[in-house]
């Protein structure tokens, strides 16, 4: 199995429970900063992947991946990040408002 199959439902996911947030209020807000928020968390891990491979903590067996990278960073360690940036604000927002913390409720 490839990591880009292991993606695969993940990405599937974020997609269908972004979706689903469409109706909610401030979708567009929360896709403008979910965007800013997934650009800042590629660069990060576009730093560390590659700072954290060329220091031979760890390494990717070359029949899993796609072949695609920045720099040494695999491009599929990319996708995690994406899906972070869009998955956690649609989930938030779907949490019916008693359950959610003091602050954020108004």
């Amino acid at each position: 199995m490839t990591y880009a199959l292991i993606v695969l439902p993940f990405a599937a996911i974020t997609v269908l429970v972004t979706l689903t947030t469409l109706r909610r209020p401030h979708f567009g807000r929360r896709m403008a900063a979910s965007a800013v928020a997934a650009l800042v968390l590629v660069l990060l891990t576009a730093v560390f992947d590659n700072v954290m491979i060329a220091a031979g903590l760890f390494t990717y067996p070359a029949e899993h991946l796609s072949g695609i990278r920045v720099g040494l960073a695999p491009i599929e360690d990319f996708s995690y990040a994406v899906c972070a940036a869009f998955l956690v604000p649609a989930v938030f927002s779907l949490l019916p408002a008693g359950r959610r913390p003091v602050e954020a409720a108004s």
